[in-house]
């Protein structure tokens, strides 16, 4: 084929593949235009999981004709004065979304400037332009989006299920809450209103609004800045920490963003304090001058580009650090003891520790009635060994024919419940024990409507649960392996898990992650005393069970002293 021009309708087409992924973009797009407009109201509508329509209204300063023809052109757009795209200071600045919109959609825009005295309206259907005619509106502007990619309908395929892509939006909707709090949100569906702020409030009582009071109680604030850069936030307490990284909000500059350097300083900053599978609860505001950040390096603008990265990154990890560092426990120095207790076999080492000062560098003795009570003989030769105490209320010493084991108890048992629950699945199904009282579970309006929608998969898992009410679920059912375990954190790590479960995500595996959640929550738990007996029944239990070597979040479950590895570090031969 020769090289030619494509149409004009073709080239917008594909431009609004770039920016129009799904309902929850135009959303973003035509909310992020309301603030850049000063609005300090806007309000949703969402129909049909956004595919009907999309409504967004404001009261911010309006259009008139001239301006609302020129506002449906590509590239048209009043928010760069030159062609500077360094000093870019509003959420928007390319012209592409109400023509990317507009060219996939049923496009209508009334407004009316602030101190005009007549509204006017503009409609685009697939690309058409219908000039602006007068209309009744009293101020802002209103923008209905209907039949969403009717001119598209191969991309109606790929969207998910109306009530995954109404979550989505709505999660716009929060995001943007949470980054502008001078201005009011609502967000409404037809059956419930999933988001619903008011205007004027401080930025901690909007986090504490849109995060709930739990998230405030777990976490820290940081504030910190280096030249022209500020960072400030709440950072979530390692305990508080989640399942995915769904209740991370990053912003920079007002604009909502999930940027992997930002990601990465966030691991950076709780690196040494939370076990990997887990993520911290988190809020960052970026603040700097324009010319310190590209904000056009993304066809959604989702990302960014720092001017220097290094400085970001830093000042994000010592400010989150700091912050954390309150909380901490001041450091015992029990490593550096215990690194001083082997020097007899480093080069030359002549440190010979008496008995308390062993004991103080280990911190491992034991009151007499955490040891058994009987000399325990093997009875056969068992990879684990026999058990011969608990330490710490959490570790098992167990004692083999050439060494010693030592198992975390509660990460070994973690590994059983979750094959044990994989393999009744396979076999028969997972057996279900109904609640003698069904469970309420409180969570927020978009994680109810996200649970819901995957109803069908976790009673698939032995879950049995169902809506109640706006902001809970009712948990009926419970696979009969898990016991007494602790349903609202279960509930509330599920949804976390599905939130960053994307379409690519097979049925098998998503089962799966809701297995591993429950298992987690069901093992045996740090601080349990065992009963010789038990302790034992978990080492044959573990030699018996496939992948025990490591818990469902990857760590080992137990480590392996060789007899003659111990002899080494005693200086003998």
């Amino acid at each position: 084929m020769r090289i030619r021009r494509l149409s004009e309708g073709t080239v917008n087409r594909i431009a609004a593949g770039e920016v129009i992924e799904r309902p929850a973009s135009v959303v973003k797009e035509l909310v992020e235009n309301a603030i850049d407009a000063g609005a300090t109201q806007v309000d949703v509508a969402f129909r049909g999981g956004g595919k009907s329509l999309i409504r967004v209204s404001d009261d911010g300063i309006g259009m008139g004709p001239e301006d609302l023809a020129l506002a449906v052109e590509r590239h048209a757009t009043s928010k760069l004065a030159d062609d500077d795209l360094v000093d870019i200071r509003f959420l928007g600045f390319r012209g592409e979304a109400l023509p990317s919109i507009g060219s996939v959609s049923r496009l209508t825009i009334a407004s009316r400037p602030r101190g005009g005295d007549i509204a006017h309206v503009i409609s685009v259907e697939g690309g058409t332009l219908t000039p602006p005619r007068p209309a009744a509106l009293s101020r802002g502007t209103e923008i209905d989006v209907k039949d969403l990619f009717f001119a598209t309908p191969a991309r109606l395929k790929f969207l998910k299920a109306d009530r995954t892509e109404t979550a989505e939006a709505a999660d716009v909707v929060r995001r943007m809450a949470l980054a502008h709090p001078e201005a009011g949100f609502a967000f409404v569906t037809e059956e419930r209103r999933l988001v619903d702020v008011p205007k004027g409030e401080s930025e901690e009582a909007r986090i504490r609004r849109i995060l709930g009071p739990d998230f405030m109680e777990n976490a820290v604030p940081f504030d910190m800045a280096r030249e022209d850069v500020h960072v400030r936030g709440f950072a979530g307490l390692p305990t508080w920490s989640r399942a995915q990284s769904g209740m991370q909000y990053m912003f920079v500059n007002g604009r909502t963003v999930k940027d992997k350097l930002l990601s990465g300083a966030i691991r950076g900053a709780y690196a040494d304090l939370m076990p990997p599978g887990r993520f911290p609860a988190l809020v960052l505001f970026v603040t700097c001058s324009p010319g310190r950040v590209d904000v056009n390096v993304h066809p959604a603008k989702a990302e960014v580009r720092f001017r220097d990265g290094g400085l970001v990154r830093g000042l994000i990890v010592s400010a989150i650090r700091e912050a954390l560092g309150r909380k901490r426990a001041p450091d015992t120095g029990l490593a550096r003891q215990t690194v001083s207790s082997f020097r007899p076999m480093m080069p030359q080492g002549r440190f010979t520790p008496g008995l308390s000062e062993v004991q103080a560098a280990f911190d491992m003795s034991l009151p007499p009635a955490a040891m058994p009570e009987h000399e325990i003989v093997p009875q056969a030769d068992y990879p684990l060994g026999q058990a011969r105490a608990q330490i710490h209320d959490n570790y098992i010493v167990s004692q083999t024919r050439d060494g010693f084991v030592l198992v975390d108890q509660h990460a070994a048992h973690e590994r059983l419940v979750y094959e044990r629950l994989k393999h009744e699945r396979a076999e028969k199904g997972i057996s279900t024990q109904p609640l003698l009282v069904p469970e309420v579970v409180e969570l927020d309006p978009v994680q109810v409507e996200r649970i819901a929608a995957a109803a069908d998969l976790l009673a698939t898992s032995g879950l049995v649960l169902e809506s109640f009410g706006d902001s809970a679920v009712l948990v009926r059912e419970v696979p009969a392996a898990i016991g007494k375990a602790d349903i609202a954190g279960i509930i509330r790590d599920i949804v976390d898990e599905l939130a960053e479960q994307g379409v690519s995500t097979g049925l098998e595996q998503r089962i799966n992650h809701v297995l591993a959640t429950m298992a987690c929550h069901n093992s045996v738990r740090s601080g349990r005393k065992l009963k010789p007996e038990e302790m034992n029944a978990l080492l044959r239990e573990m030699e018996a069970t496939p992948n025990s070597g490591q818990c469902n979040h990857g760590r080992p479950t137990f480590i392996e002293l060789k007899l003659a590895d111990i002899e080494k570090l005693f200086g003998r031969r």
